[in-house]
């Protein structure tokens, strides 16, 4: 059971948890993002081109689950004008053993963190600025090449 929600709307990780948990599994890992505030942040506003968006993330979940034993994913990620508190994404998955589990979890967010076709703008009370790739994320993504 995988399933990928790009989406405006907010979501409860709790139910989320508990269909991954349903898939009879041994091992459910998850991480769910918030905005943060920090130096004074308003807004964070993502942006995106749907199909496109949604033809990446269902490749990255598809390779995850060719490289991990998993009996569900679960990925939603929201876009639009968030403000520091709120959800913006939720990574979910679930499988016979812990390790698979946590090591798909971690490649699917860390690839979401960087490689995913999102344009972020912050929004300050004095400024606006885009968000620039940061290395140290590409070079997490990076690691888990073949």
């Amino acid at each position: 059971m995988s399933r990928v929600s790009i989406q405006a709307e907010d979501f409860d990780p709790a139910a989320e948890l508990a269909a991954l948990e349903a898939s009879g599994g041994g091992g459910v890992a998850s991480f769910t993002g918030i905005v943060r505030g920090d130096g004074g942040l308003v807004a964070l506003e993502l942006e995106h081109y749907p199909a496109m968006t949604t033809a990446q993330v269902d490749r990255i979940v598809a390779e995850a689950c060719e490289r991990w034993p998993l009996l569900g994913i679960r990925v939603i990620h929201r876009f639009g004008r968030l403000e520091p508190g709120e959800r913006i994404v939720f990574v979910g998955t679930a499988s016979r053993h812990r390790a698979a589990a946590l090591e798909a979890c971690a490649f699917l967010i860390d690839w979401l963190k960087s490689q995913a076709p999102f344009w972020k703008k912050e929004h300050f009370a004095d400024r606006t600025i885009w968000v620039e790739a940061r290395a140290e994320d590409d070079a997490k993504a990076d690691s888990w090449k073949r």
